[in-house]
């Protein structure tokens, strides 16, 4: 340094007095040196922006930064196909696109990343979960890290560095598309320190020990970045008063308040003639020159690190109004007692004045405080001049006394969501028809849904051979209302309202909820559930906290499933119908299994399965009903059915339902308690028990005999129905 040289050469020459005036000398040059022209530093937005050009100054991070880092290696696209194709439908081939590259974040090392976002949408939660499909490996900038073996698999061992010193981020066939099938841009809230990082830390650590620094104050984080130690510094000292100050031995940075020397009366204006000078003269600039405003724009954590802005203003008749760019991270709070700090410093600074005192004052350097008789303010000496023995001391009124601690709004901004995606819950449902009209395949939907509400959606594999191969069917729909009952449900009958039994049902998180409907409601379809195999309708949902309902009020049995209306145990899974919550898939006509796969980002590696053994049920007719025996004057037993029908679910008078069968057919047992079953199919709904066949029966010992009745549907056959007669 400057000073230091010449302080030695004038002490060599001159002794004592020689060694200050070359300090003296020295100052100047030093104030010269460490006050270059421009602004090399980083800028608010400098880290908002991803780049990946050559030549690009990577910062030194310190605290807890958002950073957008800088593209250091990338892929091609790489490009998967999958081919899906319906029952009777054409082929159809899906492309997608992911890409591999890697992110430096900062020159130094880091302690960890928490959140992500690419472009804007956060996509890892504070929890460490990513919300998209991706690879990820971070490497936090030690001195003996090694490189990433998917760099070295495409570049080579021998040409792959290890980035030693450098915090960087490997992103592996990360799904793109989200974002238009190109990388998108990411930024990273970095943690670098634990806690706040104190301006002199900073200061240390990027001059190697070289300066002595005095600088408490304290920052969320920041972004050092610059072509040197001033470059990199001068955006924080924009904002917080630091003063250099040479003493002969060390380069000292410190704050405002420092060391204070007092100036004696008696040696105010000297001169170098012995004569007395003018001992203390103040010029005050104008104000309209000062700024009225001053607004200072910073990182705020509070706001996911997006830009913050806190203002000061002093009354006065100027209307200037000046802005600081301050890229670090900082409490409302605290920018608010900066800025009004740093203002208030800038008032002050207008008035300076100028002292001569003795050459026995030559210890007083540039940047130290002195006390003037007759002023109550505190001066800092700006520059120092010796001429024939005489000090001119060129001086700045300071601000004393600590930052105040002030009250601030850091605005509302609209924050995202950040929940964990957790694992997915897979429901396979074998449906009915629910809505007018005849199903020609079967009706196999897909619910799924998540512990957490975070979740989104997942990958649908299904295989229709017991499990040789699987093939990609797309994706589940929205998240589904999916529970578990906590309670049987007793049995019910499905042609009068269930006022008497309930079930509770525990639903996976308690973001989902139920609600209350009314007849007219539920004769639209609403509160329509399968509860194990049984689909239901419910009226009333009690809340009992927790996720918890009670349901009641309960249509029973709905669409031909009044078979499942007894026999349900706790533990079954509940599911909500609404076509919005379900994924339809394609399954061959015949299929003896069926098992569908997901897997979401939250599953990691491993998918869940739900299996459906026989789907079928929309293909099914509903079985007759009303079985009825009417004794004939002949001796024979006339055995008659309502026919019920897949197209005719809602019951209109005077119309009968449609056939929606290729033909009218039915199969009939009959079974004698003692003796041969017979079976036989009719083309009416009705069967004629003959007298010859009953007195056979009754020979052969039976007491009773069973009729079975079943319609024969296009694909599949009904369940049966059953009438039990008397033969005594």
């Amino acid at each position: 340094m400057a000073t230091l040289v010449l302080t030695v050469v004038g002490s060599i020459i001159g002794g004592p007095v020689g060694g200050a005036i070359g300090a003296i000398i020295g100052q100047q040059v030093d104030q010269a040196i460490f006050s270059p022209p421009g602004r090399q530093g980083p800028r608010l937005n400098g880290l908002a922006a991803q780049t990946s050009s050559y030549g690009t100054r990577i910062p030194k991070l310190y605290g807890t930064m958002r950073a957008a880092g800088t593209v250091i290696w990338a892929t091609d696209l790489k490009e998967s196909s999958s081919t899906s194709a319906g029952k009777g439908q054409p082929k159809v081939t899906s492309y997608s696109y992911s890409a591999s590259f890697a992110v430096v974040l900062s020159a130094r090392a880091i302690t960890r990343v928490g959140r992500i976002w690419a472009d804007g949408k956060l996509i890892r939660g504070t929890e460490g979960d990513f919300k998209t499909q991706t690879g990820f490996r971070l490497y936090l900038g030690s001195e003996a890290q090694s490189g990433d073996p998917l760099l070295a698999s495409v570049e080579g061992v021998g040409n792959t560095p290890a980035y030693r010193g450098h915090a960087y981020a490997v992103f592996q066939d990360m799904a793109l598309a989200s974002y238009g099938n190109r990388i998108p841009s990411l930024s990273f809230e970095v943690f670098a320190d634990t806690g706040d990082i104190a301006l002199e830390q900073v200061i240390l650590d990027l001059s190697g020990a070289s300066v002595i620094a005095s600088c408490p104050s304290r920052f969320g984080g920041y972004a050092a970045s610059g072509d040197s130690v001033r470059g990199a510094i001068e955006a924080l000292t924009a904002a917080v008063p630091v003063r250099v100050r040479d003493d002969g031995l060390a380069l000292n940075l410190v704050e405002m308040v420092g060391t204070t020397q007092a100036v004696s009366a008696t040696q105010l204006g000297a001169t170098a003639d012995r004569t007395r000078a003018q001992k203390f003269s103040v010029t005050r600039r104008s104000a309209s020159l000062i700024p009225q405003t001053l607004v200072l724009a910073y990182y705020d954590a509070a706001r996911d690190y997006q830009q913050g802005m806190q203002r000061a203003r002093r009354e006065s008749g100027a209307r200037k109004e000046d802005r600081v760019d301050l890229p670090v991270t900082l409490a409302s709070s605290a920018a608010k007692a900066l800025v009004e700090r740093r203002l208030g410093a800038i008032w002050a600074e207008r008035a300076v004045a100028k002292i001569f005192v003795p050459w026995r004052y030559l210890g007083i350097v540039p940047g130290d405080n002195v006390i003037v008789p007759g002023s109550v303010d505190v001066w800092r000496v700006s520059a120092v001049a010796l001429n024939r023995m005489v000090l001119a001391l060129d001086l700045v009124r300071t601000t004393q006394g600590a930052p105040l601690t002030l009250d601030a709004d850091a605005g509302r901004s609209v924050a995202q969501i950040d929940l964990p995606l957790g694992p997915t819950t897979l429901v396979a449902l074998d449906l009915p028809q629910l809505t007018d009209g005849v199903a020609t395949t079967s009706l196999v939907m897909v619910a799924a849904s998540g512990v957490s509400p975070g979740w989104r959606s997942a990958i649908l594999t299904q295989s229709v051979d017991r499990g040789a191969s699987w093939q990609p069917v797309g994706q589940t729909a929205a998240s589904a209302i999916i529970g578990t009952a906590l309670t049987p449900l007793p049995v019910g009958c499905s042609w009068l309202i269930d006022s008497v039994n309930t079930v509770d049902v525990q639903l996976l998180n308690t973001d989902m909820q139920l609600t209350d409907a009314n007849d007219d409601m539920l004769l639209g379809g609403a509160n329509i559930a399968m509860l194990g195999g049984e689909l239901l309708q419910f009226g009333h949902a009690a809340p009992l906290g927790g996720g918890v309902y009670r349901l009641s009020r309960l249509w029973r049995g709905r669409r031909g499933t009044e078979d499942r209306t007894s026999g349900h145990a706790g533990g079954e899974r509940f599911v909500l119908i609404d076509n919005h919550t379900l994924a339809a898939l394609s399954v061959p006509s015949g299929t003896a299994l069926l098992r569908v796969m997901a897997q979401g980002v939250g599953d990691g590696t491993t998918a869940v399965e739900a299996d459906l053994t026989s789907p079928g049920l929309a293909l099914r007719p509903p079985s007759p009903v009303m079985l009825t025996a009417t004794p004939q004057a002949n001796g024979d037993m006339l055995i008659s059915w309502i026919r019920r029908s897949r197209d005719g679910w809602r019951w209109v008078d005077g119309v009968d339902a449609p056939l929606a069968e290729q033909q009218e057919l039915y199969a009939v047992t009959v079974v004698p308690s003692l003796g041969a079953a017979r079976a036989t199919q009719t083309s009416s709904p009705t069967y004629n028990y003959s007298a010859a066949q009953i007195v056979a029966d009754k020979a052969a010992g039976a007491a009773t005999t069973t009729l079975s009745v079943s319609q024969i549907g296009t694909q599949q056959t009904s369940l049966a129905t059953t009438l039990t007669l008397s033969l005594s």
